[in-house]
């Protein structure tokens, strides 16, 4: 009999702070976590907003020592992961760590160390490169030091497909346990791109919203007078377990994971496939794994990004899936709120899905004011609503056409 994947556990690192209450009453608000750019100096950037990580003491979870040698992302990553284990109620040490594993992955990784390394290669010279900067600037660093963190030994990778790294490192961590290689998995993303060079090539790609005056009401998905999106950041990791494994234990099971879709675009390394083809395949694949009929599914967490061209895709791929029944479907932007979160994003918006489903309400998509005529669904505008639900979709679409989706039924 095939295996199913309960989520036990759920920590996040988010705009909106890292606890998941906390989290989710903001959510349900309609808050905007945008605002002006403190990281850096942005007076002459076209994009000067963003989502910020502030004002959060990682102290408990990466000592400061530790931490000034690491990239931002990876404390991101290791945090996460340490609140979700604790949410979990996980005992590792009762496990076989042999059978445990982590899927974790980013977009882009240490960015900003690779940044400043390459400041001091070239004002103070090789000899004054940081021994850490390799090993703590790859991307892999981030389930190889939650392994080493918490003495986990079983299958161990990282993910990279940009904005769709997270979902597809919750899909492949998954295949682990269906497969019978692991009883546990601890899967997510994490990503800290607001940084100098990071702002400059999302800027100069005319990927950003510009408007600069008015960061609360800068993300607007499927809006007609959107521009682009707020660069967000943060981390996020679920906790997957075998379903006997979870009852055995007494786990509480927050949801169940029950389709994974994955496809390319193939079209173009940037812009969406207008056609929406690429979408389609992996949402498709993702309703077959979970057998359900596509008029079964009543909610979507979009990956609605608020770029002109991408939201229109994203409406297009609906449509051709569900046909009529799109105009039945709830679908809302988590971005509106708290920004992309790049290669944090998927896993940010599967837990806004898993708490939607035991909550009975849909969170909004926030700055709808002028409809689009080639955005014509039911985006959840403004206000949340009551709705219980059975299962929820969430698609995340990565640069150069890679697709993931996933599917979360209500326990």
């Amino acid at each position: 009999m095939e295996k199913r994947i309960a989520i036990t556990g759920m920590g996040i690192v988010s705009p909106f702070g890292s606890d998941l209450e906390e989290f989710w009453k903001k959510l349900e608000r309609g808050e905007s976590a945008g605002d002006l750019i403190t990281a850096f100096d942005t007076s002459n950037f076209s994009t000067r907003i963003g989502c910020e990580v502030k004002d959060f003491d990682f102290d408990e979870f990466v000592p400061k020592k530790e931490a000034r040698r690491m990239g931002r992302f990876l404390v991101f990553a290791l945090t996460a992961a340490k609140l979700a284990l604790r949410h979990s109620g996980l005992n590792l040490e009762n496990e076989n760590r042999e059978r445990v594993g982590a899927v974790i992955g980013s977009g882009i990784g240490g960015m900003k160390m690779i940044q400043d390394q390459t400041k001091v290669l070239f004002e103070e010279g090789p000899d004054k490169i940081s021994p850490f900067f390799i090993p703590m600037a790859i991307i892999n660093m981030a389930p190889g030091k939650t392994a080493i963190d918490n003495g986990i030994q079983g299958f161990n990778i990282s993910v990279v497909s940009a904005c769709a790294t997270s979902a597809h490192s919750i899909g492949i961590a998954a295949d682990q346990i269906r497969l019978g290689r692991a009883d546990v998995m601890l899967a997510g993303g994490t990503e800290a791109s607001i940084t100098p060079i990071g702002g400059a090539g999302f800027c100069n790609m005319k990927a950003l919203s510009t408007r600069n005056d008015d960061p609360k009401h800068a993300s607007r998905p499927f809006d007609l007078d959107r521009d682009g999106f707020l660069i967000g950041e943060g981390a996020g990791v679920l906790i997957l377990e075998d379903w006997d494994h979870a009852m055995k234990r007494g786990a509480e099971i927050h949801a169940e994971l029950v389709g994974f879709g994955g496809s390319a675009d193939a079209f173009h390394i940037a812009m969406p496939d207008p056609e929406g083809k690429g979408p389609s395949i992996a949402m498709k694949m993702a309703l077959n794994e979970a057998r359900i009929n596509p008029e079964e599914l009543e909610y979507i967490n979009a990956h609605g990004t608020s770029t002109p061209k991408g939201d229109i895709a994203e409406t297009v791929a609906i449509k051709n899936v569900f046909k009529d029944h799109a105009y039945k479907l709830a679908v809302s932007s988590s971005k509106s709120m708290f920004g992309h979160g790049l290669g944090a994003a998927g896993v940010l918006e599967s837990v806004v899905c898993i708490e939607t489903l035991k909550r009975g309400i849909l969170t909004p998509t926030i700055n709808y004011e002028k409809p689009d005529p080639e955005c014509d669904l039911d985006y959840v505008p403004n206000t949340p609503r009551e709705k219980k639900i059975l299962y929820a979709m969430n698609n995340s679409f990565g640069f150069g056409g890679q697709n993931a989706v996933l599917i979360f039924k209500k326990v």
